[in-house]
């Protein structure tokens, strides 16, 4: 009772889930359109696109983020979910694309061929063949994305302050000044572990075969 109620932990807990699954979801739901581009689709530009994606990896996070904070600031989106959910989708999308498109690539191009002479669009091969057999790259990439938002504290910090506190920030204030407060801290580190571990066992038998999938082929 003392960490769920006068500490806040309870609204945080649910505030982290409100950031955590729109910011996991939104990244993989983009690339998995972009890959499959990237990979079967033949556009001009394709490659050196591709090569400028997989550039923007290496940018640090927190260079950005006091321009992008005045341009939400413009927008009106500083302190509201929407604003960090499209901040954290920027920065997964470069690795997301990347891993997906190398995972797709890595399909048979036979499949391919055979469906488009049997008259399927791209969107039904997309739907009925590319969508099952890349589920274990994608169930790797969403545990990937899930453990770093939820694990993230200068994003939240910077976006929602403590007007919308999330976990890494109400845990980062247990202790006090004055060193009290340890055993409501390592209450609330539990409680911040056991999402992401449910999360993680309940995935991993996709986890080792999806960074394969996604590594090999470059």
């Amino acid at each position: 009772s003392d960490l769920m109620n006068p500490r806040g932990m309870g609204r945080a807990f649910v505030n982290s889930l409100i950031v955590t699954i729109p910011s996991t979801i939104m990244p993989i739901f983009v690339a998995l359109f972009a890959a499959y581009a990237f990979a079967w689709l033949d556009f001009k530009g394709r490659y050196a696109i591709f090569a400028i994606l997989v550039g923007l990896q290496v940018v640090p996070l927190q260079m950005t983020l006091v321009p992008i904070l005045r341009m939400f600031a413009g927008m009106g989106l500083n302190g509201t979910f929407l604003g960090v959910w499209l901040f954290h989708t920027g920065f997964g999308l470069p690795y997301a694309i990347y891993l997906l498109r190398n995972s797709m690539s890595a399909l048979p191009k036979d499949l391919f061929e055979s469906a488009y002479l049997d008259g399927a669009t791209h969107w039904q091969v997309f739907k009925q063949i590319v969508l099952p057999l890349t589920m274990p790259a994608i169930a790797s990439l969403a545990i990937f994305q899930f453990l770093w938002v939820w694990n993230d504290l200068l994003v939240s910090l910077i976006f929602l302050g403590g007007n919308k506190p999330v976990m890494t920030y109400q845990i980062s204030n247990m202790v006090t000044s004055m060193g009290a407060g340890w055993h409501l801290l390592t209450a609330a580190a539990f409680l911040s572990m056991m999402l992401p571990m449910i999360v993680f066992f309940a995935l991993q038998k996709y986890f080792v075969r999806g960074m394969m999938a996604g590594a090999v082929k470059g």
